[in-house]
């Protein structure tokens, strides 16, 4: 069993690029929820706005800061940041994120109890704060073609919470908007795979750990609110290009099996998701996702030597906990299955 951790040994790490709007708006309510004793950090990513003299007349000392140099993007961004930064445990958490209650607490106390060496609560809306949260809701799975879903989320369509969504249960990933990681599980994965950028990095990142043997969770019983879009827009082509060309690397990476057919698979259904793009006159997306596919055959020879890497780790020893062996994407789009419950999910009650 993992040594109990207290409040002083937590890191909260916000990581700020131009954000001084959301600082103003978020900022109080978790310095307000956070115990005392718990350090908060905020990483400026190279900001041009006036975060770090705002931080600095408003919330100093109880507020330390890690200046970067340059915008470093999400992923490298952490990587960077945390390099300046020691605790047992990291709290990496966007800066669109709203608290109405104790937090940190509850959530070390789930992590201890089940031996989770990653954790996030439920993620809720901020404007509409009874409804699940695109990033994350109550707790990350993968199906078999990489594409990753959520209890009480599944593509567009979210639930609303319920006392079977607000449970504490093992999953495969957890969201990056508040993301909890022991630092020996942080220091073992090398953290982020920067090259990512940003968007995926913490599924990245849980997947490679879920083959390390370690274990995700989410706590069901504490809910944070997220804006959700705070730095790209859910509409932004450039989103819609690093989320198609991150998936593909990561899956590539990280997944099981004789990777020429999984990899044609998932292609040819991202080849069809991007003309239903075009049919509905989203070009611009459209475009997006070819440019995705050809970053990734850019990107195929390194990609493969990260895989071959890390399949020959000397502590490989998959958990596949939050995997579903079959498609989310027949599923909801074919059979008409808006809800994971829905899903007959393994181990899910």
């Amino acid at each position: 069993m993992m040594g109990t951790v207290q409040p002083a040994d937590v890191a909260v790490v916000i990581l700020n690029w131009n954000g001084q709007h959301h600082l103003e708006t978020y900022l109080p309510s978790v310095l307000k929820h956070t115990p005392a004793d718990t350090r908060v950090w905020v990483v400026d990513n190279g900001s041009t706005d006036d975060s770090v003299a705002w931080l600095r007349a408003n919330h100093s000392p109880r507020v330390q800061l890690v200046e970067l140099d340059q915008n470093f993007g999400f992923a490298a961004g952490y990587n960077e940041g945390l390099k300046h930064i020691d605790a047992e445990v990291y709290v990496l958490l966007n800066s669109d994120v709203r608290m109405d209650g104790p937090w940190v607490e509850p959530v070390l106390a789930a992590m201890d109890e089940h031996g989770w060496d990653v954790a996030s609560p439920l993620l809720v809306q901020d404007v509409r704060p009874s409804m699940c949260e695109h990033a994350g809701a109550a707790g990350g799975w993968m199906d078999k073609d990489g594409y990753p879903f959520c209890l009480g989320r599944l593509f567009e369509s979210v639930e609303p919470v319920d006392v079977w969504l607000a449970q504490n249960r093992e999953v495969f990933w957890a969201s990056g908007a508040c993301f909890f990681i022991r630092k020996e599980a942080w220091l073992h994965a090398k953290g982020f795979d920067g090259s990512l950028f940003a968007h995926m990095e913490e599924i990245d990142l849980c997947w490679r750990l879920k083959n390390e043997g370690k274990r995700v969770g989410c706590v069901g019983t504490v809910r944070v609110r997220h804006l959700g879009g705070g730095t790209l827009q859910t509409t932004s082509p450039f989103k819609t290009y690093l989320n198609f060309r991150n998936n593909l690397v990561v899956m590539l990476k990280n997944r099981d099996g004789f990777w020429p057919a999984f990899m044609f698979r998932r292609m040819t259904l991202d080849g069809i998701a991007a003309w239903k793009m075009l049919a509905g006159g989203q070009w611009r997306q459209f475009l997006a996702v070819g440019q995705a596919h050809g970053a990734f055959y850019l990107r195929l020879a390194s990609t493969l030597r990260k895989r071959r890497k890390l399949r020959r780790s000397p502590t490989r020893n998959p958990n596949m906990k939050g995997w579903w062996r079959k498609s989310v994407i027949v599923a909801y789009f074919l059979q008409g299955h808006a809800r994971a419950r829905d899903l007959k999910l393994p181990g899910v009650h």
